[in-house]
């Protein structure tokens, strides 16, 4: 494949030309949603509408990269954090409540300790991905993501699986450790043991950390190699990208 000399940095990770020059685990999963939404994302004509639980994630992953990076989060979020009164919307003041959950647990922030959002790249047949790691801790030879979701014992319906699955198969998690994996790999040489932090948004919080299997990453290889050509031709522009006729994007474009 012929490499790209497009400069990744944490200032342009989420722009438009590097979603356009690279894959990435959250580009992957809107494409097998909708690979004609996730265009339309690229060429900056559609705006993924950021949902409650997307705005709390990012803020919960702010409030653990240290206090300089999350005040810089603050400020720049202000108006979707604090109302007019200068007071957190309820949706920020449960988001507190996770973090303190996960910093008054000693085996949480032993999982989360090392250098935080590591950015690499590498190659996953025959396209360039990047990452962007929470928490990757070289001497110890693991990587931990923090995640945060309603509550553990709540089901969800899986096309990919055909079947009520747990919220790490329905939010494909176990892909995202696969690949992150694979992209730590190629940069380091050594196959790092993945990890996740889950904080509950229930009343109190419930908590709990996850240890991924690499046994377990077999399926999730197949089915990234199977499901990238189509992808990878409908961003190319090689085909037009299947509508799913279900998401946002699809029922404001539907022509009858």
């Amino acid at each position: 494949m012929q490499q790209t000399t497009f400069q990744l940095t944490s200032k342009n990770y989420h722009s438009k030309e590097a979603n356009q020059h690279y894959m990435s685990v959250s580009q992957f999963k809107a494409a097998i949603q909708c690979e004609a939404a996730m265009i339309a994302e690229l060429k900056g004509e559609f705006i993924r509408p950021l949902s409650p639980a997307m705005a709390v994630g990012s803020y919960l992953h702010a409030g653990f990269e240290g206090n300089e990076a999350f005040c810089t989060y603050l400020q720049n979020h202000h108006d979707s954090i604090f109302n007019m009164k200068g007071n957190k919307y309820a949706d920020y003041l449960k988001a507190d409540e996770m973090m303190e959950t996960v910093r008054n647990d000693k085996f949480c922030m032993f999982a989360l300790d090392g250098e935080k959002e590591v950015i690499m790249t590498g190659d996953l047949f025959g396209a360039e991905w990047k990452i962007k790691v929470d928490s990757i801790h070289h001497q110890q030879g693991t990587f931990t993501d923090l995640k945060s979701i309603q509550a553990f014992d709540k089901r969800h319906w899986s096309e990919k699986y055909n079947a009520y699955v747990s919220f790490i198969q329905a939010h494909d998690y176990i892909l995202q450790m696969y690949v992150y994996q694979e992209i730590i790999f190629q940069n380091t040489g050594r196959y790092y043991d993945p990890y996740i932090v889950v904080v509950t948004k229930e009343t109190p919080p419930d908590k709990a950390i996850l240890h991924f299997d690499s046994a377990r990453f077999g399926f999730e290889e197949e089915y990234v190699q199977t499901m990238l050509p189509s992808i990878l031709e409908a961003k190319q522009g090689i085909k037009k990208g299947h509508r799913c006729g279900k998401c946002a994007y699809c029922r404001a474009n539907q022509q009858l």
